[in-house]
């Protein structure tokens, strides 16, 4: 009997040091978080025992020094379990035996064959409707770059983000309309979105004068809101940016001069990026900004509205934060908590 309790304690004690006795090392340009997601080490949980396995080997600010092999924590059933609720659902495949189980069922098949699926988790945004607006598209690609002998397209990228938004504000209840619209190309999980000029203004051509761009789908956005009985209508309007190589930006937001809704979205927004990154890399700071700008759609739209900048297309720390799927599904998802925190805010004003 003795002998065995020690054969199990052998086992037990084994394989907890073999659990943790996995090691890596940092690729260029990569921090705390990326490289414990490149390794399948994610949550608070994981961040801190990482942390404690390597004490010593850290530079400053948790910081990861070049060409050092560091521990990685136990990647068990039970770790997994302490994964934080933001980082399980930033995976993009969704399971579709719990959507049939969790609520009710619906079908849009703007979001392609793989997301099409959908169900209503909560009532949180009952009684709102949005208008979700990707940059650019048709004619007009946006801003481009190139990385890895791949072109990358703004209107791809913005387009899959949006989407995303879409599928996340109407899993809350929300009705939602894609002004900007692909018959063809869905959610996609790919890391290079290939580039087509199907994208219409809701089946109606995008024409190729900016002017007229701009006008169409802000044309399009006011007559759908005369039609909806909703108080609480939003305006979404989601671009990426273009700088210098070198310039590295968080998500930054624009709202209407003058407009006090606008400002407080947002803020509210804003304020939930920064939470978010406070959690998944508290010792990288977030430095995205709110400010008024003039831009026509802003200006000419009924709807309160929110024009979102969400990276420097040309650089290539901002390219991970749309070049990974799982990264384009947590703005989404970041995005629709904010919305959910303003609606709140609004209906307590409204009491």
């Amino acid at each position: 009997m003795k002998q065995l309790l020690y054969f199990f304690l052998f086992i037990i004690f084994s394989t907890g040091t073999f659990a943790q006795s996995k090691k890596d090392t940092p690729r260029e340009g990569e921090g705390v978080y990326a490289f414990l997601k490149r390794n399948k080490c994610t949550g608070t949980e994981q961040y801190k025992r990482f942390l404690e396995l390597n004490r010593g080997k850290l530079g400053k600010n948790n910081t990861l020094k070049k060409g050092v092999t560091y521990v990685l924590p136990d990647v068990s059933s039970k770790s997994k379990g302490n994964r934080s609720k933001d980082e399980s659902e930033a995976k993009s495949k969704p399971d579709k035996e719990s959507l049939q189980a969790m609520g009710v069922k619906r079908k849009d098949k703007l979001f392609g064959k793989k997301y099409e699926d959908y169900i209503i988790k909560s009532n949180k945004l009952k009684g709102t409707t949005f208008f979700l607006s990707s940059g650019h598209g048709g004619p007009d690609p946006g801003a481009m770059a190139k990385v890895d002998g791949c072109m990358l397209h703004e209107d791809e990228y913005a387009y899959d983000i949006t989407l995303r938004l879409a599928r996340c504000l109407m899993e809350e209840g929300a009705t939602v309309h894609m002004i900007i619209q692909d018959a063809k190309d869905g959610i996609r999980d790919n890391r290079y979105l290939a580039n087509s000029n199907r994208e219409t203004c809701m089946g109606q051509a995008i024409p190729i004068n900016q002017v007229k761009r701009l006008k169409q789908r802000s044309e399009k956005i006011n007559s759908l809101s005369k039609q909806s009985k909703d108080k609480y209508q939003r305006a979404v309007f989601i671009h990426l940016d273009s700088r210098s190589k070198k310039q590295q930006l968080d998500v930054f937001f624009y709202h209407a001069k003058n407009s006090a809704e606008g400002k407080r979205l947002a803020k509210t927004i804003r304020d939930t990026f920064d939470d978010h990154y406070n959690t998944h890399q508290p010792n990288r700071g977030f430095t995205g900004t709110v400010s008024t700008r003039n831009l026509y759609v802003l200006d000419n739209t009924a709807p309160i509205g929110l024009f979102a900048e969400l990276g420097n297309i040309q650089n290539k720390f901002d390219q991970r934060r749309f070049l990974d799927p799982d990264n384009r599904q947590a703005l989404a998802n970041w995005m629709c908590r904010g919305y959910i925190k303003d609606y709140e805010s609004w209906k307590a004003g409204k009491k």
